[in-house]
């Protein structure tokens, strides 16, 4: 297995899924307890979506909260069979095993308001195929959210480039094992195939963590045709 890889991202997934649960559902990542949850929630709710469907939705969170204030129809769908036990263990919405090349080739079968995906977009080739395929996903007018790392703030002392980069569990308990890699993309990459999808980028936001004043995520927001 190529190492820097959709297929060794999933492999490492398969084999952190109860760490990352375990890491979510406690509250362990600050980033995300004091920004980027909040963000993507209000992101989504400010459509007033009736249906939502979270790509690659781990153990459930976002689920779960959206279902909290009102969201009518929640999907979840992420491609390790593990986190999906847990997500619906916990309940809050429907959850399904699916890849991102199977929802790219339309076998999910579902439009909704609104399709979501919170730093779940870290591959390569199974991303730009989910991304070009996301109108399919959308019910007229509906929107695509996407909420990753901050290029310029994680690209660290490496060139401003796109691609592939070892990933890293540094800042987590030792539970974590095999880091998954990641392809890096620059904001113009993300804004070019958001672009190719022929959805309309209408927004794009820039989280501050409180205690760096820097950028602790990206969200684009983007449209499809009415």
């Amino acid at each position: 297995m190529d190492p820097l890889s959709d297929e060794k991202i999933v492999d490492s997934w398969h084999t952190n899924a109860t760490p990352w649960t375990a890491a979510v559902r406690d509250q362990r990542i600050e980033s995300r307890r004091l920004v980027t949850d909040r963000a993507i929630i209000d992101a989504i709710t400010g459509r007033q979506p009736r249906s939502v469907l979270d790509l690659g939705c781990g153990e459930g969170w976002l689920v779960r909260a959206l279902a909290a204030r009102g969201v009518r129809e929640v999907i979840g769908v992420d491609v390790v069979p593990a986190l999906i036990d847990q997500a619906r263990a916990a309940g809050g919405g429907e959850f399904r095993v699916a890849s991102y090349e199977a929802i790219a080739r339309g076998e999910l079968g579902i439009t909704v308001d609104v399709a979501v995906a919170n730093f779940a977009l870290i591959g390569k080739e199974a991303v730009d195929a989910l991304i070009k395929s996301a109108p399919k996903l959308l019910n007229p007018g509906g929107a695509l959210v996407i909420q990753t790392l901050h290029p310029v703030v994680a690209c660290g002392d490496l060139p401003y480039m796109d691609g592939w980069r070892e990933g890293s569990w540094a800042g987590f308990s030792d539970d974590f094992t095999d880091p998954a890699p990641w392809y890096f993309r620059t904001l113009e990459t993300w804004v070019r195939l958001i672009a190719s999808s022929g959805l309309t980028l209408v927004e794009m936001r820039e989280p501050i963590h409180p205690a760096t004043n820097k950028p602790a995520s990206v969200l684009f927001i983007a449209r499809s045709a009415a």
